[in-house]
């Protein structure tokens, strides 16, 4: 028997699936795929979409380092550990319908126009999968402008596509978009590799609103402005650090860790006892809002 194939996500969505789903929704599934395989229409493929999660339920995908470790290798940074049984199925069809680019874009989007949120959050989160990638950063954008949070964080939680076609005010925008809706910023993707100096004077100005509001600023927020701190933004940093609660406190030492002005490791200077705890107790940006 020839092993199975590991080598793309088509494959490693369905034998996930085979795995953890019963007999009867196996057998569902793979009577709706091979159907779209065999040149099902669109009606085939929107109702399949639409009974996913009646046959399969919507369990966690839950998938272990092994699994984790084929989705790397099949897609670089792309990351399903938190998908859904359902959401997988979803995704898993729409890929299987064929056709073009232009044709599985049209798919998407009359899916998307009417999909429930539970059905968005899967065609979202299958972005990094999609044919021709540029042509979906509008789809992107449509996510990212959702009121609903869960909708947002689709586009914006571990999915390598913003990082990978958004521009830089639309990558600036969710980001702030992410502190206004208390949106973790550490499941991110690219986080690091995009900062830019326009999008730490964003943050800065919004953190100055929240404070002259009296309203919290996520220490989350200290990890973008960092990397390009110098001047006011360096002043920002020095405030947080002599008047911010401990975990803020915390995330201006790694911020100045990370600002490549000398004046920064000056700042430090004074709070060696801070900058100890800090390492000794392993903080980095996806522990330090817990730090007390």
């Amino acid at each position: 028997m020839a092993p199975a194939d590991t080598t793309t996500p088509h494959a490693l969505l369905q034998q996930w699936l085979a795995r953890r789903v019963d007999a009867a929704g196996t057998a569902w599934m793979g009577e709706q795929l091979a159907r779209l395989a065999g040149g099902g229409s669109d009606r085939d493929l929107f109702l399949a979409v639409s009974l996913a999660s009646r046959k399969l339920g919507k369990a966690a995908l839950a998938l272990d380092a092994n699994e984790q470790a084929q989705a790397e290798r099949a897609r670089h940074h792309w990351q399903p550990a938190g998908w859904t049984v359902d959401q997988a199925a979803r995704v898993l069809l729409l890929l299987a319908a064929g056709g073009d680019a232009q044709q599985f874009s049209k798919r998407l989007d009359q899916l998307c126009a009417t999909a429930d949120v539970d059905e968005l959050v899967a065609f979202y989160r299958g972005l990094p999968l999609y044919p021709d990638p540029p042509r979906h950063r509008q789809r992107a954008a449509e996510g990212l402008r959702s009121n609903m949070k869960v909708v947002f964080e689709a586009v914006a939680h571990a999915n390598p596509y913003p990082a990978e076609q958004l521009d830089d005010e639309a990558w600036n925008q969710m980001v702030l978009k992410a502190h206004f809706v208390g949106s973790a910023f550490h499941p991110i993707v690219g986080l690091d590799d995009r900062v830019n100096e326009k999008l730490a004077r964003m943050l800065c100005d919004h953190a100055h609103e929240r404070w002259a509001a009296h309203r919290p600023v996520s220490p989350e927020v200290w990890r973008c402005v960092g990397p390009v701190a110098q001047g006011p933004l360096l002043a920002d940093l020095q405030r947080v650090l002599a008047q911010g609660e401990p975990a803020e406190r915390a995330a201006a030492v790694l911020a100045l860790r990370s600002a490549p002005d000398p004046a920064a490791r000056a700042l430090l200077q004074p709070h060696a006892a801070l900058c100890d705890a800090v390492a000794a107790r392993g903080i980095d940006w996806t522990t330090v809002v817990d730090y007390t």
